[in-house]
């Protein structure tokens, strides 16, 4: 039997941590208060500018919940933000299962915590690619990587993950999490899967459609060589 099959699961998993790093902050002011309101302990970590948004908006009495990431990989954010979120740390905290020993060893050698909801939404390529006269150079800076590499983590464990995409969600997810005390239920797990993975394929789809509209010479134009 192969040691990645997954024979048992919680239906219902309680939402301890959560990481939000979103280009779209709509919602955040309504969405973060309200986690905190259902579950007072739950501890949120952030990037960038999210991290900022979400400061002001829990305020100096709340703020003890918010961790920068970079605080808890021990890695800081590189310039203009280019690496955040690509850390060991916070792959094994979405994608270990929790009746696997081995990787419940693994969170504990690297103190690491199990994330249990990903609320993440991507650079804005197709807005960008829109714009008139937009270069490639342009289009290019805004491909994100380690949003959907987070995304695709966190869907894929739904069996534990919830991965949020869309703010428009953010509603029912509190929605549920007051009905049961703070938890997620593989329903909405799997469901949130399933948008997560469309949105990831209609990302990727958009950035080849556009570079496959571009020439050579689109792209030699943007730089200068030495």
């Amino acid at each position: 039997m192969s040691i990645n099959v997954v024979e048992k699961i919680d239906d219902r998993v309680n939402v301890r941590h959560v990481l939000i790093s979103v280009s779209d902050k709509s919602g955040l002011e309504e969405f973060v208060p309200g986690l905190l309101n259902i579950h007072p302990g739950i501890r949120v970590f952030s990037t960038g500018g999210t991290y900022g948004r979400i400061r002001e908006i829990l305020g100096a009495d709340r703020e003890q919940a918010l961790t920068q990431v970079a605080d808890y990989t021990g890695q800081p954010e590189t310039q203009g933000g280019l690496v955040k979120t690509l850390d060991f740390k916070i792959y094994l905290g979405l994608l270990t299962e929790t009746y696997n020993d081995a990787h419940q060893q693994d969170l504990a050698r690297t103190g690491a915590v199990p994330i249990d909801m990903v609320v993440v939404n991507l650079y804005p390529f197709a807005q960008t690619i829109a714009k008139s006269g937009v270069t490639v150079e342009e289009a290019r800076g805004n491909i994100d990587i380690g949003g959907p590499c987070m995304i695709r983590a966190s869907a894929k464990n739904y069996l534990r993950v919830a991965s949020v995409v869309d703010p428009a969600d953010y509603g029912r997810i509190l929605d549920e999490m007051r009905r049961s005390n703070g938890d997620t239920s593989l329903a909405l797990r799997y469901g949130l899967a399933q948008k997560a993975f469309t949105h990831t394929a209609d990302y990727d789809r958009a950035i080849a459609d556009f570079l496959h509209q571009q020439t050579i010479d689109d792209t030699r134009g943007c730089y200068r060589f030495d």
